[in-house]
């Protein structure tokens, strides 16, 4: 079960150091809900990571579902980070996440490579994408 953000945030503030930090990214990855291998598929991809990463978002009342999962344990730890944030939201709530914020108060912005930073800020894009597409929607439609 991934742990909530408030969570996430608190236990980032009680770490002294980055190596910590990213201990306990990979436990949060190891802690992923099981991904389908089935959804394994080119359609649920997400372009622009270096480590190969599968996503899948279902609506549902209003609401978006997600699952996700990659073949590198800090990246499924990233995932975990970004399932606490936008998981089970509305659209307008995923919209509203100030994730460039968020990326710079846990420390992410100084300790991560530019390739794992592009590949975290595609998999929030292919998730901006789809709560902008139906936040666009009229409302019968």
């Amino acid at each position: 079960m991934t742990p909530s953000f408030e969570e996430i945030r608190e236990a980032f503030s009680l770490f002294e150091g980055w190596e910590e930090r990213y201990a306990y990214l990979i436990e949060l990855g190891q802690n992923l809900p099981p991904f389908p291998l089935e959804e394994m598929t080119d359609k649920n991809k997400v372009e622009g990571c270096m480590s190969q990463v599968w996503l899948t978002a279902r609506e549902e009342n209003g609401r978006f579902f997600l699952n996700a999962t990659s073949d590198a344990i800090l990246v499924k730890g990233l995932i975990a980070l970004i399932l606490s944030l936008y998981n089970e939201k509305t659209p307008r709530e995923i919209l509203s996440v100030h994730i460039e914020e968020i990326f710079k108060e846990l420390g992410l912005e100084d300790n991560l490579s530019p390739s794992r930073r592009n590949g975290f800020f595609s998999m929030v894009a292919k998730i901006q994408a789809l709560a902008e597409k139906r936040e666009n929607l009229p409302e019968n439609g």
